[in-house]
């Protein structure tokens, strides 16, 4: 064999295989420790297929999505910028975005450490490997965006409505498996509606994964909503702010 060969066949990317089982053992591990954000990753891992591939192709598909992707800009490092946030008027997706992390405490960088424990290649300069920083580094924008906050309901929900708009299982596979678990423990707790909507406005929304995303920061909450089709989360309004609160996911 060649030495041309020889790398071609160590260094292909391919497809990861899905593994359902592997994503079950990393989401009874998540219910028992909701904090532990590797699980997520591993079950994202296990069932994300084709997803990634066909979320780039998609994206150079789109005259915005190709300029993202001829660009390939790290969301990571502008979201961690305080300065770059701190440009943002109140009343934008961009000083939404800037409250939701700072309330919480939250970092891309730290989300990121979290996916390099899963994925040894999570950094590589590959465009496909790219596309799927991208789709990590959006999800607390996708939180702000909908209207789900970062309760074990509105987790499932956020990612039931991510799903819709990535195809990947790895989403699809938390928001019914989280659903479920809150239906048992809370039986008074729509939790399976709210992420049916969850999954059905994700549908129904414009394709967020190819936005300009500095663009996007600079416009107003409700008007980006209104242009994006994102519908409110009723369903999940419904539950109070102190019930959601006090779901568990005992497993």
């Amino acid at each position: 064999m060649t030495a041309t060969a020889e790398f071609d066949r160590v260094d292909r990317l391919r497809p990861q295989k899905l593994e359902p089982m592997k994503a079950f053992r990393a989401f009874r591990k998540l219910i028992r420790d909701k904090e532990d954000t590797t699980q997520v990753f591993e079950i994202m891992r296990a069932l994300s297929g084709r997803s990634i591939a066909r979320g780039y192709d998609r994206m150079l598909k789109t005259m915005e999505g190709g300029r993202q992707a001829f660009m390939r800009e790290e969301l990571a490092h502008k979201l961690d910028d305080p300065v770059w946030l701190a440009r943002f008027a109140p009343g934008t997706v961009g000083a939404e975005y800037r409250a939701f992390r700072e309330a919480r405490g939250f970092t891309a960088d730290g989300l990121a450490d979290e996916a390099r424990k899963v994925g040894p290649l999570v950094d590589a300069p590959h465009p496909v490997i790219w596309y799927s920083r991208r789709i990590r580094d959006v999800h607390d924008i996708w939180h702000v965006l909908t209207g789900y906050e970062t309760d074990a309901l509105g987790e499932a929900c956020v990612v039931s409505f991510s799903h819709a708009q990535t195809g990947n299982l790895g989403f699809a596979f938390i928001g019914w498996a989280a659903a479920r678990e809150i239906q048992r423990e809370a039986r008074s707790v729509p939790a399976r509606r709210a992420a049916w909507q969850a999954w059905r406005n994700g549908r129904v929304a414009r394709w967020l994964p190819a936005l300009d995303y500095e663009a996007l920061f600079e416009q107003p909450l409700d008007a980006a909503r209104a242009r994006l089709r994102i519908r409110p989360a009723t369903i999940y309004d419904s539950v109070s702010a102190e019930t959601r609160a006090g779901l568990k996911l005992r497993a």
